[in-house]
C-alpha cells in the first residue's frame, strides 16, 4: 500500500511537469493525486496495512485499540485520530487558500479600478535590463513586508499591465519569483516557513534579519546580474503610446490603489497585533475593501448601471479559480504523504532523518532540503526539520533552513506559492521555467549559501 500511494505521487507529479505535452490543465492531475492518495491511504488505514500519524507525533493503528504515541490524549480511537489528522490539513490548506483568495481579489479590485496605472506611470523606463531591477527590488522589499506570495500576484499584475506581449514578459515575471523568495526568506512574514520558525520560536525576528539579509541580497542579485546579458533583457520594450494616456484612469484608481495596497500590508500588523492566523487579517482586509468599493465613484457620471463593471463580484469572477484548485490538490496530496506512517514517523519526516543518517555533513543536507523543496512543498519539509532537531532559538541550524527552505523552491516553478501563482497567473510553462530560469534561481540559491556560511565562519558563535 505504501508503494501504492508513493507511485501514484510520482504518476501525478509527472502529469503536471508535462501539462502541456499532454495537453492535460495541471489542476486535474494534483485534484486526482489529492484525492486518490487519501483514499488509499484510508483504505490501507482501515485494513491495518498502514497506519497514520498526526501532527503532535501520536500514531494510529486499526491493530490496536485506541491510539498511542508522543502528544496525543488517546480519545476517539484511531479511526476519529486518522479523521482529525485529514480535517487537520485540510484546515491548514484552507488557511492558504482562504490568504490566496482574498490577496487575489484584492488585487483584482485594485486591477478593476485601474489602479495598477499609477505605477505603470511611475514606470517610466523602456530599458529592459533598468526595468528588470525595478522589479526585481520591488519584488525583494515586498515579499518581505507582505510576504512572497501576494507580492508575486501584485508583480504579475503589474507586469501584465507594463508588458503587454507575453514571451517577453514570463522572463521578466519569472525572475521576480526568485526576487520574491529572497526577498521572503529574511523576514519572519516573508515566507510560510519562516513564519512557521518564527511561532514555533525557532528564529527571532532581529536573529533572522542579522543572518539572512544579506545572503537573500546574494540570491536575489547575483541571478539578476547574470540575467542581464541573456537576450529577453537586451534593448527596450515596444509600448503602445496610446496605452500610456492618464485618461484611461478613474476618480478611483488612486485611492484603490493605496487602500488596497495599504489593507495587504496590514495583514502581518493584524497577525502581531491579535495573534491570529494571517487568514482572519485578509479576511478583514478584503471586507475593508469590498466595503470601499460598492460606495466608491470611479467616474464623474457613475451610475447604479456601471457598478457591476467595477465590483468585488466581476472581481471574483476574475480570479483563477484552477490555480486556487491546484493548490488544494497538490498541498493535500503532500500532507497524505505527512500523515503516511514509514519507519514509526511520517513519510516525509522518515526521509529526512535518512538524509541526516546518510550525510554527516549538517550543512549539506540542510541544502538538500532546500533543493528538496523545490520539489515537494517546503511547509512539511521544515515541519519534519522541527520535529527532527532539538537546536536552541536562533542557532545556525534554523537559520540556514530559513534560508534554504524558502529560496531553494525558485528552482522549480511548482516549488514555491509564489511559483505556483505566477504559474497560474501567467500560464508558464513547467519545463519552460526547467530550461531557462532553474539554472539561474540555483546560481542564486548557491551564491547565497556560501555567503551564509562564510558570514557564520566569520562571525558566528
Amino acid at each position: 500500500m505504501v508503494a501504492a500511494i508513493v507511485l501514484t505521487f510520482i504518476i501525478g507529479y509527472l502529469a503536471i511537469v508535462f501539462e502541456h505535452p499532454l495537453k492535460l490543465d495541471k489542476t486535474v492531475p494534483a485534484l486526482l493525486m489529492g484525492a486518490v492518495i487519501w483514499a488509499l491511504l484510508a483504505v490501507g488505514f482501515n485494513l491495518g496495512l498502514v497506519d497514520a500519524i498526526d501532527t503532535h507525533g501520536g500514531i494510529f493503528s486499526m491493530g490496536h485499540d485506541a491510539a498511542h504515541g508522543g502528544g496525543h490524549d488517546g480519545h476517539g480511537g484511531p479511526a476519529d485520530g486518522f479523521a482529525n489528522a485529514l480535517l487537520h490539513h485540510l484546515g491548514k490548506t484552507a488557511e492558504i487558500l482562504v490568504f490566496l483568495i482574498g490577496a487575489m481579489t484584492i488585487v483584482e479590485i485594485i486591477d478593476l479600478h485601474r489602479g495598477f496605472d499609477i505605477i505603470k506611470g511611475w514606470v517610466k523606463t523602456r530599458n529592459k535590463k533598468k526595468l528588470l531591477w525595478i522589479v526585481g527590488i520591488l519584488a525583494f522589499i515586498l515579499s518581505a513586508i507582505i510576504d512572497n506570495l501576494t507580492a508575486t500576484i501584485v508583480i504579475v499584475t503589474l507586469l501584465g499591465k507594463l508588458i503587454p506581449e507575453r514571451g517577453s514578459r514570463i522572463w521578466f515575471v519569472s525572475l521576480a519569483v526568485i526576487a520574491a523568495n529572497a526577498g521572503g526568506a529574511w523576514s519572519p512574514i516573508g515566507d510560510v516557513t519562516t513564519t512557521m520558525l518564527w511561532i514555533g520560536k525557532k528564529v527571532s525576528t532581529v536573529g533572522l534579519i542579522k543572518w539572512l539579509v544579506i545572503p537573500s541580497i546574494a540570491c536575489f542579485v547575483v541571478p539578476f546580474v547574470v540575467a542581464l546579458f541573456l537576450k529577453p533583457f537586451q534593448g527596450e520594450l515596444k509600448i503602445n503610446e496610446s496605452e500610456e494616456s492618464e485618461s484611461h484612469r478613474l476618480l478611483s484608481s488612486r485611492t484603490m490603489l493605496f487602500l488596497g495596497l495599504g489593507a495587504i500590508i496590514f495583514v502581518p500588523i493584524f497577525k502581531v497585533l491579535t495573534h491570529l492566523p494571517p487568514y482572519i487579517g485578509m479576511m478583514l482586509s478584503m471586507g475593508f475593501v469590498w466595503l470601499v468599493s460598492e460606495y466608491i465613484h470611479p467616474e464623474e457620471d457613475f451610475t447604479e448601471e456601471k457598478k457591476h463593471h467595477y465590483s468585488a463580484h466581476k472581481a471574483l469572477s476574475r480570479i483563477e479559480m484552477s490555480s486556487i484548485l491546484f493548490f488544494l490538490g497538490i498541498l493535500m496530496a503532500v500532507a497524505a504523504l505527512e500523515t503516511l506512517v514509514v519507519g514509526g514517523m511520517g513519510a516525509l519526516a522518515y526521509v529526512a532523518n535518512g538524509l541526516d543518517t546518510a550525510v554527516p555533513n549538517q550543512d549539506v543536507v540542510v541544502m538538500l532540503l532546500g533543493v528538496g523543496s523545490a520539489i515537494i512543498d517546503n511547509v512539511p519539509l521544515v515541519a519534519a526539520s522541527m520535529g527532527m532537531y532539538d537546536q536552541p532559538l536562533d542557532s545556525k541550524l534554523w537559520h540556514f533552513i530559513a534560508y534554504s527552505a524558502g529560496t531553494g523552491g525558485s528552482m522549480l516553478i511548482i516549488g514555491s506559492a509564489a511559483g505556483v501563482a505566477a504559474m497560474g497567473m501567467d500560464k508558464i510553462d513547467f519545463i519552460w521555467y526547467l530550461k531557462k530560469i532553474a539554472w539561474l534561481a540555483a546560481i542564486g540559491f548557491i551564491a547565497g549559501a556560501i555567503v551564509f556560511l562564510g558570514m557564520y565562519a566569520a562571525f558566528g558563535a
